[in-house]
């Protein structure tokens, strides 16, 4: 039996995804104040270890072990934290954290801007086709810094275009970021129109297009294009995001972050 979700004061098994004691005490400041009201409150830790655990596993919520919390209230903090961008809040905090323990500004002056196209399950939200790779299903839109950290990511149907993608997360970062100076792209965001607009709404962003030699043949290291595509690597390591399972954009948003935040904590403890 489970019993109810306060009563979850500690967790009787142990799994490869659970936060260490070092993990816990680094990202337990960073989380939302709690709420004095109300019932009882369960143990936060044991609740992001079942969320750590989805996203690596790729389970469905139903399928949690009878160890963790019921998979009621374990997906409830996964789709509250999701709607108050406590997600978002914890994945950039850790990336700065992590900037200056390499040396670096907390602010970057440089990134990567690139899609990866996922086939959908066929149960979840919007989905549309993308020609070019064949694939039904959803597309992400990832800005990366030069580290291969998200800045910002925007989900969208399969046949949206980069450019169009790429405005979305454009926007969406706006004013987060105010020493960005150079944006590297690949050959899908090519076209004046694209550059214009991106000079219409930040005069000091130089766009630059790293093309591909038609000369070389078979895969080939592209400067800077890599380090986007690296973090693609480092997301289909986590089950829950080789497809796309979720019915809302916001959710599929939220594991991507979810997924940085987990390799970002391996690195700073």
């Amino acid at each position: 039996m489970r019993g109810n979700a306060a009563s979850w004061a500690v967790k009787t098994l142990k799994y490869y995804t659970d936060l260490t004691d070092a993990q816990w005490a680094y990202i337990e400041p960073m989380l939302p104040k709690r709420h004095r009201r109300g019932r009882p409150p369960t143990n936060r830790r044991v609740i992001l270890d079942a969320i750590l655990y989805v996203l690596k596993g790729g389970i469905p919520w139903r399928l949690l072990p009878t160890s963790f919390p019921p998979w009621q209230t374990v997906y409830h903090v996964f789709r509250q934290w999701t709607l108050n961008h406590t997600w978002a809040a914890l994945n950039d905090a850790l990336r700065v954290c992590l900037r200056r323990t390499s040396g670096r500004h907390d602010e970057p002056s440089a990134a990567i801007l690139d899609s990866q196209s996922v086939k959908s399950d066929g149960h979840g939200g919007a989905v549309g086709f993308d020609a070019a790779k064949c694939i039904k299903g959803r597309k992400r839109h990832m800005l990366v810094d030069t580290l291969g950290l998200l800045l910002g990511t925007v989900v969208s149907p399969a046949n949206c275009t980069e450019r169009d993608g790429a405005k979305l997360v454009l926007e969406r970062v706006a004013n987060w970021y105010g020493r960005l100076r150079r944006l590297w792209v690949d050959g899908g965001y090519t076209g004046d129109a694209f550059r214009e607009w991106v000079k219409e709404r930040w005069e000091q962003l130089e766009v630059e297009v790293v093309k591909r030699c038609q000369d070389i043949r078979g895969f080939k290291v592209l400067p800077r294009r890599w380090v986007v595509e690296r973090t693609f690597g480092w997301l289909m390591r986590h089950r829950r995001l080789v497809r796309d399972f979720e019915r809302s954009d916001s959710s599929a948003e939220a594991w991507i972050q979810l997924a940085l935040i987990r390799i970002q904590l391996r690195r700073l403890a």
